[in-house]
């Protein structure tokens, strides 16, 4: 039959007494081996530099050769180099030439080019609101009547400005009311 290992307790351990002490393992020898390995490995390093120094070419011993007085040379070192000659070969050059500047014609782009528009409705009641809500800021807006391709518009435009700044000034007072669907685009009319 087999033994039941599930099941089956722990067999108690009986505690340790107070105040017994471990038995003190008893002392090993001084390792010899590892002494010997130890000196072997000094005794090898000290012939390899030994043998280094033996091989190495002895330097020959120069006697020192009674010197003349030598001439000082005293360089700033400072000092700059001295300054090249200048050669401008490109106004001789240019004297004769002409040069020819194409100007663009005149187009018929506005003078003040961004708008800002801030909605689109189907009902002209509905621009109208919005158009009150933009006054009540101090700004004024436009209702425009668009034949599109969907039917008929009204949309709610300010401007126009002479620059994207301008509008940005105006979107942003817009946007403090909580008017945030305003767009700055680029017209040309």
């Amino acid at each position: 039959m087999g033994r039941d290992y599930a099941n089956s307790k722990p067999k108690p351990r009986k505690p340790a007494k107070r105040g017994a002490r471990k038995q003190p393992q008893p002392r090993q020898g001084f390792p010899v081996l590892l002494l010997v390995v130890v000196v072997a490995v000094v005794a090898g390093f000290g012939y390899f530099l030994w043998s280094l120094k033996s091989s190495a070419p002895e330097a020959e011993v120069v006697q020192p050769q009674p010197q003349t007085k030598p001439v000082p040379q005293k360089k700033d070192p400072n000092a700059l180099p001295p300054k090249p000659k200048e050669e401008w070969t490109y106004l001789k050059e240019l004297e004769n030439k002409q040069v020819e500047v194409d100007l663009p014609e005149e187009s018929n782009k506005p003078s003040r080019p961004y708008q800002m528009q801030c909605g689109s409705f189907r009902v002209q009641s509905q621009a109208d609101e919005m158009k009150a809500v933009i006054a009540f800021q101090g700004l004024e807006a436009q209702v425009r009547k668009v034949q599109g391709t969907s039917g008929v518009w009204y949309k709610v435009v300010l401007g126009p400005y002479d620059s994207k700044r301008d509008a940005e000034r105006q979107r942003h007072v817009l946007q403090r009311a909580g008017l945030n669907g305003c767009m700055i685009w680029f017209w040309e009319e």
